[in-house]
């Protein structure tokens, strides 16, 4: 499968030299990984703050290559769907996959070897394990009242 996501070009491990902030939307938008995780429903419980992954995908997952169908006009279909930036990341890091090179260079940790843009190809998210690939219901066929049945731990 090739990578939705033009790496082509980019200064070589650019996340290493430039802060979060200071990177442009290209460079911003080569570091999602494809894990497709964040396109998961998730539950807030009220009673703690924590949130919950479930494996209800988002109406715009493709399960098979972990990406948003509709990516650039997204919010047309799902007016909640949050755009994330430098500059909110980190009011959510809360329901950000503890995987995410958004959390891990926010934490000052390195991306994963399975990166693509450290392996150079967006299959080794899904060899490594790391993606929804083939584990997500969706969430025309689940009711909100169900989510909950469908709580699972992240891939990690």
């Amino acid at each position: 499968m090739s990578d939705p996501i033009d790496r082509s070009g980019l200064a070589p491990r650019f996340w290493e030299r430039k802060a979060l902030s200071r990177l442009t939307r290209r460079e911003w938008e080569a570091l999602c990984d494809g894990c497709g995780k964040c396109c998961l429903n998730k539950l807030e419980f009220e009673d703690t703050g924590e949130v919950a992954l479930t494996r209800v995908a988002c109406r715009l997952l493709d399960d098979e290559s972990c990406r948003c169908t509709h990516y650039e006009d997204r919010h047309r279909y799902v007016p909640d769907c949050i755009v994330l930036t430098p500059a909110n990341l980190a009011e959510h890091l809360n329901w950000i996959p503890a995987t995410c090179a958004y959390r891990l260079l926010h934490e000052g940790r390195p991306l994963y070897d399975w990166h693509p843009l450290i392996s150079g190809s967006p299959e080794t998210v899904h060899r490594a394990g790391v993606s929804v690939r083939g584990l997500t219901v969706s969430e025309f066929e689940t009711p909100e009242d169900d989510w909950e049945d469908h709580i699972i731990e992240e891939p990690t």
